[in-house]
């Protein structure tokens, strides 16, 4: 098991991250650009959304505006894009996951990583990435979990940190220690983290940098 706090503190950009735990989520946003920086997230009827700070400021849409959490029957789906909609509308989320790619932000081809977590507390996470061998295949990975002990978790997230192009994930999500999202919030880069979102048990707290957090 290994530090997350530590993980985050000595990586400036692994880009957006999924962390799941005992009764824990976390999904944070980062940015490089401008156009990336200028987000919040902000509470929905079923989950929450990304959103710009300054409407006037937003260039292009597509790619960051999105849902990353939304519930579907009993279980949370949270993801790094608009697959979100796509699981919840098939009601299934190797279904949805597999109807998806990488997104097509060439040279980057930046994974979709995709999280579910069910009422039982069995949870399963997802990464679709490019195989980078010149094909440009999708490699659809999944990792099946019965449950996880209390103070552990399991993360994952879009880049293994700062580059160009930036170095896509690569191997199992990491069994990592869960810290409070205090704590979460602080080990984030100050200049690329944007957002966090963190739910533990029922309460859901929301981090924003453009809104002072």
């Amino acid at each position: 098991m290994q530090d997350l706090i530590e993980l985050l503190r000595t990586n400036p950009y692994p880009g957006r991250g999924i962390v799941v735990g005992k009764d824990r989520v976390y999904y944070w946003i980062m940015g490089r650009s401008a156009n990336s920086r200028n987000r919040v997230f902000t509470k929905t009827e079923d989950g929450i959304m990304t959103e710009a700070h300054d409407p006037s400021r937003l260039e292009d849409p597509s790619l960051i505006i999105y849902h990353p959490v939304r519930t579907m029957g009993d279980a949370l789906v949270v993801t790094n894009g608009d697959q979100t909609d796509t699981i919840v509308q098939r009601g299934s989320f190797r279904d949805g996951c597999m109807a998806r790619e990488y997104e097509p932000d060439e040279p980057n081809w930046t994974p979709r990583i995709s999280a579910i977590i069910n009422a039982d507390g069995s949870f399963e996470i997802s990464i679709l990435k490019n195989q980078h061998d010149g094909s440009n295949r999708c490699q659809r990975n999944f990792f099946a979990y019965e449950g996880v002990e209390k103070d552990r978790g399991y993360f994952i997230s879009t880049y293994q940190g700062d580059g160009n192009p930036l170095p896509t994930f690569a191997g199992e999500p990491v069994e990592v220690s869960m810290p409070e999202p205090d704590e979460v919030w602080a080990a984030l880069n100050e200049d690329n983290k944007v957002s966090l979102y963190a739910k533990v048990g029922e309460d859901v707290r929301i981090y924003n940098k453009n809104l002072g957090d």
